[in-house]
């Protein structure tokens, strides 16, 4: 996946984040389901942000920015800011 693309896809991730939220200010969902469905949310932004953040220092290293992966949701919602 290019930068473009996980560009787009965070973007994705947000709209579909913030209509969600409307949705649940307007009492169309469930606490629960709302809760969920954002936390999985959360989770994948952080995925997609850290997939970004390792292409780029990648590519500043003069390495090959597509042998990145995406991390394991575990690994990236323990980082330590």
């Amino acid at each position: 996946m290019d930068e473009k693309a996980i560009l787009e896809r965070i973007n994705d991730f947000i709209e579909e984040e913030h209509a969600l939220r409307q949705s649940h200010e307007r009492a169309e969902t469930s606490n629960a389901e709302a809760q969920g469905r954002l936390r999985d949310l959360e989770v994948a932004l952080d995925q997609c942000w850290d997939l970004l953040r390792q292409r780029r220092a990648r590519l500043a290293a003069g390495q090959n920015p597509e042998d990145t992966a995406v991390r394991p949701a575990a690994e990236v919602e323990g980082y330590q800011q």
